[in-house]
């Protein structure tokens, strides 16, 4: 099986890599700094909605969206992500480190950009199925993977930290987001009960990893 099985036949393809990986990595540098100065501009717990892996995620799952029908296969979605991931993780730490006296210990640096390593280019890649996977399953899975995280927070903040406004905006966010990314009923609907389990994964396994390491 050829690597473009999976994805139908693109319509473009990328010329200008080297520039489309400054503007993967600059676009990632600049939501960094305005997710931490967001966390000053929100009132009270709203300011962790500036700081939500959720939020970050969406930059990589827009690359592979935007990258969806400029290159074949799954290599470029894939370094479109990675590159929009470790830009968020770059200017959110640089700013703290230089624009707000200082980001402290390099312990959740280290592990946020490990973990950009990981979700930039599985759901860069999953941006791409959202928008030309030949498999329907593919669809269903990209779309509910990412409400899959909006959930995992939800959870979090619900369960972990008693914040219940926030817990029902990311609850909103992983139902509003297949419902408006899908394509037919079908697609929404199968893609919402994808939702439902990969929030309740994601919550157990990556607030489990934060809580041990934090701990």
């Amino acid at each position: 099986m050829s690597a473009t099985d999976s994805i139908a036949s693109p319509r473009l393809r990328l010329k200008n890599a080297p520039g489309a990986a400054v503007l993967c990595l600059g676009a990632g540098l600049v939501g960094g700094i305005l997710t931490n100065l967001a966390q000053g501009w929100l009132p009270g717990a709203w300011n962790n909605l500036a700081n939500s892996g959720a939020v970050w995620t969406m930059f990589a799952f827009a690359a592979g969206v935007a990258f969806a029908h400029r290159t074949e296969g799954h290599r470029g979605p894939a370094a479109a992500g990675a590159l929009a991931e470790v830009g968020l993780v770059v200017g959110y730490y640089g700013y703290a480190e230089f624009g707000r006296g200082g980001m402290g210990s390099l312990t959740f640096p280290l592990l946020w950009l490990s973990m950009a390593c990981v979700a930039g280019p599985l759901f860069g890649v999953a941006g791409a199925w959202s928008r030309r996977a030949t498999r329907p399953w593919r669809r269903y899975v990209a779309l509910g993977a990412l409400g899959g995280l909006f959930g995992s927070e939800g959870l979090h903040y619900w369960l972990g930290l008693g914040y219940l406004p926030q817990a029902m905006v990311c609850v909103a966010l992983a139902c509003g987001l297949p419902l408006l990314l899908g394509r037919t009923w079908k697609e929404r609907g199968l893609s919402l009960a994808v939702a439902i389990p990969a929030s309740f994964v994601t919550y157990q396994v990556l607030y489990g990893l934060l809580d041990a390491v934090s701990g």
